[in-house]
């Protein structure tokens, strides 16, 4: 018999144990939700469609992880606690199998951040996920992009540049060779050379496409950075684009120009990337997009409790430049010489 649509739900997607956050979840025509005392609802939507967003062999545990993931990015970037979220979502067909790991590794990173489904859609279509996910936190300690002031320091936490090289492999393989990708397996000398040589770079791939499809949102951290951070974004569509949203959404608050100053040797680029030659290095990690870390504005005076934050966190917080009252990005070698680089950030529809 054929999976109904409301068999569906019940079956994937509805929890025994009911709501826990929400006065209502699942069943009604509305969710009701309730922010605690002295908090602002904080609420972001991202949609994920086949073929744009992912590849249409993605591991649907992975995808239920990351269509959260990008949600709860949003709210780490603004300093919200994650209450719960609906999910919109149209199916080629009720295949159970892809329902069943995409529900898994959708709930899976939902408990972790005590993160409630409490409503949604389904309807019969080409594959596409819409998530909007509600958080809370007091209006005075939200993370804003329109808060950064000239003098303060650029963080960036994590490391960068591996899922965009992950894409890039997929889409673009002749920019990205793979030695040894394609022997013949006759068993002479030159052969298995090149498949030794392969062999890291191919679990060096399979990492960054780990972080591609799992990516982990920075929650803690943005519930640290509260009272530390002037400003701060995720990073989805690549550091210098990104950075540029803050730029001028806080140079519009202020009224006065901003621009940056970003040390090229400081940027954390990933291990993954070792191997590849310093300008696609470059491109990946500035512009490519995807990593899903934290880009945050601090005041000088804050280093020591960063440094403070990153060990209690166990995770590498990183600062790579300055703003300045100057408009515009500039990008510096290690010796303070500019670097000619052309960044922006990503467009759906450019």
């Amino acid at each position: 018999m054929a999976l109904g649509e409301f068999e569906l739900i019940r079956a994937y997607f509805e929890r025994s144990a009911g709501p826990r956050r929400a006065l209502l979840g699942i069943g009604d025509d509305c969710a009701l939700i309730r922010p605690g005392p002295d908090q602002s609802l904080a609420i972001s939507t991202d949609m994920l469609v086949e073929g744009r967003h992912f590849f249409a062999d993605v591991d649907p545990a992975a995808l239920g992880h990351k269509a959260l993931a990008v949600n709860l990015s949003d709210l780490a970037a603004m300093g919200a606690r994650p209450l719960g979220f609906t999910l919109a979502m149209a199916l080629p067909q009720a295949d159970e199998r892809w329902l069943a790991a995409f529900s898994r590794g959708l709930f899976a990173l939902a408990d972790a951040h005590d993160c409630e489904l409490i409503g949604g859609d389904t309807t019969r279509g080409p594959l596409n996920l819409c998530i909007t996910v509600f958080g809370e936190v007091p209006p005075d300690a939200a993370l804003r992009r329109d808060g950064a002031r000239a003098g303060d320091d650029l963080w960036v936490s994590g490391a960068l540049g591996a899922p965009a090289w992950a894409v890039a492999c997929r889409l673009t393989p002749e920019a990205f060779p793979m030695p040894g990708a394609d022997c013949s397996g006759t068993g002479s000398n030159a052969d298995s050379d090149a498949r030794a040589n392969a062999a890291p770079l191919r679990t060096a791939l399979a990492a960054a496409r780990l972080r591609l499809e799992r990516p982990q949102p920075r929650v803690a951290l943005g519930l640290a950075l509260r009272s530390i951070a002037s400003a701060a974004i995720d990073l989805s569509d690549g550091l210098v684009g990104d950075l540029g949203h803050v730029l001028s959404r806080s140079a519009a608050a202020r009224a006065a120009p901003l621009g940056a100053l970003i040390d090229w040797p400081r940027v954390p680029v990933d291990t993954a990337l070792d191997h590849l030659p310093d300008s696609q290095r470059m491109a990946l990690a500035l512009s490519g997009g995807d990593d899903y870390e934290l880009l945050f504005c601090a005041p000088v005076s804050a280093r020591p409790a960063l440094a403070m934050l990153s060990r209690s966190l166990g995770l590498t917080l990183t600062r790579i430049g300055t703003v300045t009252d100057q408009p515009g990005v500039q990008l510096l070698d290690a010796h303070g010489n500019r670097i000619d680089f052309h960044a922006a950030a990503f467009d759906h529809f450019r």
